[in-house]
C-alpha cells in the first residue's frame, strides 16, 4: 500500500507540473536532446532553484528558454559560465544552445536542478510517459467541466485548483457516507469487507489538497522576463531605455481566487528594483507594483528577470514576512503543512480513527472474553 501511495503521488506531481509549466518536485524530458543522460519520457528528481543555489558547470538545469524550441521549459546541462550568464547544451546536441539564438541563461530563468548521485542524474525511466497520458486525460475533464458549467474558470493551470479541490470535497463526502455505512453494516451483520485504510485515505486527500495549494500559489507566480534594449538614444518604447537612465514598468498583480493572497515581486537579474511589494491582494482583486528597469552604460540587448513569489493569506502577514525573510521557501511549506496537516486531521474527525480491520479485531478479542467468562 505504502508504495502504491508514493507512486499515486509521484504522478500528481508530475502531472502538476506539467498543467502548471514547471516541475514540482519531479519532472521529465519529452525530447531527445539530452540523450544517453536522459532519454524522451524519462523523468528525474527536480530540486527548486531555491533550494539548489547557484548551479555549476555539469549540473542538468531545468530553465525558461526564450528561443529554444519557440521557448518554454528546457532540461539541458550548464557547460559554462561567463559574465554574461551561463552557457547550456543538450548532452545531444553538438552545439552550445546560446551558438543558435538563444541568449545566456540568467538566474532568474532557472527553475530547478536535476537530482545527481556520484555526478550521474538520477533517472526514472519511463515516468513521464504516464504522466502525458494522464496529463491529457485531466485536461479533457477540465474542458468538458468548463464547457458543461458554462465557466472558464476551470481551463488551464489557474483552474487545476478548483478541479482538485472540487475533486477532493467530492472524495471526502463520497468516503465518509460509505465509511459510516459500513461501520452500521458491521454492527448489524459484521463484515468482512475491508474498506481504504482511514490513514492512508487522509493522506491522499491532505496530498491532493497540497497539490491543489500548490498550483494556486505558483501557477500565477513565477518568472517575468523584460527584453530591455539600452539605446543611445530616448525612445518612446518602454523597454528601449537610453543608456545609463531607469524606466518605471507598471506590473499587474491579478488574484482570480477566492483567498486572499501576499506576493513578493523580486529582482532576479542585474538592473532591477522592484517598488510596492509585498502586495496584499484580496480575492478577485488586482495590485499594481512598480519594477524599475536601468539599462547599462553600453549600449546592448539586455534580459532583465523579476521573480514572484504568491502565498495564501492563510498565515498572518508578519508570519509570512518573518519566514520569506528567512527563505522565500519557508511560507510555502508553513502554509502546505497547515493545509495538509488541517486536511488529514479534519479528514480523520470526519471518517474515522481506526479502520475496519482494527473495529472487527477489539469486536473478537470482546467476544472471545465473554465467551471466556460464560466458561
Amino acid at each position: 500500500m505504502g508504495l502504491q501511495v508514493l507512486l499515486v503521488l509521484a504522478i500528481v506531481a508530475l502531472v502538476a507540473g506539467q498543467l502548471l509549466g514547471q516541475p514540482i518536485l519531479l519532472g521529465f524530458v519529452e525530447t531527445g536532446s539530452m540523450e544517453d543522460t536522459l532519454s524522451p519520457g524519462d523523468g528525474f528528481v527536480a530540486i527548486p532553484s531555491a533550494l539548489a543555489g547557484e548551479p555549476e558547470p555539469g549540473d542538468v538545469v531545468v530553465f525558461d528558454a526564450q528561443e529554444l524550441e519557440g521557448g518554454g521549459l528546457t532540461t539541458h546541462r550548464v557547460v559554462g559560465e561567463t559574465e554574461h550568464g551561463y552557457e547550456t547544451r543538450g548532452d545531444a546536441n553538438p552545439f552550445d544552445d546560446q551558438d543558435g539564438a538563444e541568449p545566456y541563461v540568467q538566474d532568474g530563468q532557472i527553475v530547478a536542478t536535476a537530482l545527481q548521485v556520484n555526478g550521474e542524474v538520477v533517472r526514472i525511466p519511463r515516468l513521464g510517459v504516464a504522466a502525458t497520458a494522464i496529463s491529457d486525460a485531466f485536461e479533457g475533464v477540465q474542458r468538458w467541466l468548463a464547457t458543461t458549467l458554462g465557466t472558464g474558470a476551470l481551463l488551464g493551470s489557474s483552474g487545476l485548483a478548483y478541479v482538485l479541490l472540487g475533486l477532493s470535497v467530492i472524495a471526502y463526502a463520497v468516503e465518509t457516507i460509505r465509511e459510516r455505512r459500513s461501520r452500521s453494516h458491521e454492527s448489524r451483520f459484521g463484515s468482512e469487507s475491508e474498506p481504504i485504510d482511514p490513514r492512508v485515505l487522509c493522506g491522499i486527500f491532505a496530498a491532493i489538497v497540497v497539490i491543489a495549494a500548490v498550483a494556486a500559489m505558483a501557477a500565477p507566480a513565477g518568472t517575468e522576463s523584460f527584453d530591455v534594449v539600452s539605446a543611445s538614444f530616448d525612445s518612446d518604447r518602454p523597454l528601449v531605455i537610453e543608456s545609463g537612465t531607469t524606466e518605471e514598468l507598471t506590473y499587474a498583480v491579478p488574484n482570480g481566487g477566492l483567498v486572499p493572497v501576499v506576493s513578493y515581486v523580486v529582482p532576479a537579474s542585474d538592473g532591477v528594483a522592484v517598488d510596492g511589494s509585498p502586495a496584499h491582494v484580496d480575492g478577485r482583486d488586482e495590485v499594481n507594483v512598480t519594477v524599475e528597469l536601468t539599462a547599462p552604460e553600453e549600449t546592448g540587448y539586455y534580459p532583465m528577470y523579476t521573480t514572484e513569489y504568491r502565498y495564501l493569506h492563510v498565515l498572518p502577514a508578519p508570519t509570512i514576512e518573518a519566514l520569506f525573510s528567512i527563505h522565500p521557501w519557508l511560507p510555502y511549506a508553513a502554509i502546505l503543512g497547515l493545509l495538509g496537516g488541517g486536511t488529514y486531521a479534519l479528514g480523520r474527525l470526519l471518517i474515522g480513527t481506526d479502520s475496519a480491520r482494527e473495529r472487527r479485531q477489539r469486536a473478537r478479542r470482546r467476544r472471545v472474553g465473554s465467551d471466556t467468562r460464560r466458561s
